[in-house]
């Protein structure tokens, strides 16, 4: 077997609380080939963000590591870019000036013209050519996480980390974006992790979806291997019986973490309201 191009090795994160410290993560191995998709699922508080974060270098963890093609992250680094729900984009500048600020980071004395090229290349890639004068205020929201995805991709980050990056679109905005995304991952071979609570979205999206479980100390529950052929059309998808059980697996998963939680829940409610019992 090949060796692995991102590895998470016992990673755990701790963070000191008035209360004592708090685990957020707990012992997530996980080892990520070249040019993989990967999707984080689980409930709210399952340390899905944390794992992102960590990845990115914007915290580094109490145990364990991780390493991107052979090099420890110790933190952000242009070989790993970051794309939020919010596209964070600057208001006063155009689409092309928000993308030209990425292309500019690595330009490393290139010229005008090829910074002028390279820009181009991606409105081009995300289908925004047309829009490249225009500020964010100007265009819909699904624009404006295309043009935060063309800056993310400027960067030509050998890792793409992606947080939620549909969640406030509109269905049939985020079916063009994901099937978009598709496209470009395909052509440039980026290994991306994306975090999502839509299981049609995981399953559509990726080579594996890795579901987490509830926090406190939160880890890898199961590493689903989605086996569908490429490129995928989500139509012809719908009707796929290998389709159908990969989602089901998920929501298997998540329904049965659901339950688990909530019956510790009501127990933890139960034992704190009991009475307790006088004795003569």
């Amino acid at each position: 077997m090949s060796k692995s191009f991102l590895e998470l090795t016992q990673l755990g994160m701790r963070f000191p609380t008035p209360q004592g410290e708090f685990i957020a993560l707990k012992n997530v191995d996980m080892q990520i080939q070249k040019g993989e998709f990967i999707s984080l699922i689980g409930h709210s508080g399952c340390g899905k963000s944390t794992v992102l974060n960590l990845v990115a270098g914007l915290h580094l963890p109490t145990d364990g590591g991780v390493i991107v093609d052979g090099r420890e992250v110790s933190g952000p680094g242009p070989e790993r870019a970051v794309v939020f729900q919010n596209h964070s984009l600057l208001p006063w500048l155009t689409v092309y000036q928000n993308v030209e600020l990425a292309v500019k980071q690595i330009a490393q004395g290139q010229s005008k013209a090829w910074v002028k090229e390279q820009v181009c290349h991606y409105l081009d890639l995300i289908q925004m050519a047309h829009a490249a004068d225009k500020k964010p205020d100007e265009i819909s929201g699904g624009m404006k996480q295309r043009v935060g995805i063309a800056r993310a991709l400027a960067l030509q980050p050998k890792v793409l980390l992606m947080d939620e990056p549909f969640g406030a679109l509109d269905a049939l905005t985020r079916a063009r974006l994901q099937d978009a995304l598709m496209g470009i991952q395909a052509e440039l071979n980026n290994t991306v992790i994306m975090i999502t609570h839509d299981v049609d979205e995981a399953v559509l999206l990726s080579d594996k979806i890795v579901m987490m479980t509830n926090g406190p100390a939160a880890t890898i529950g199961e590493i689903l291997p989605i086996e569908l052929p490429r490129p995928r059309d989500r139509v012809a998808l719908a009707d796929d019986p290998q389709y159908q059980h990969y989602r089901q697996a998920v929501l298997r998963f998540l329904y049965e973490k659901q339950s688990k939680g909530e019956a510790a829940t009501a127990r933890t409610v139960q034992h704190s309201q009991a009475k307790p019992i006088k004795t003569a």
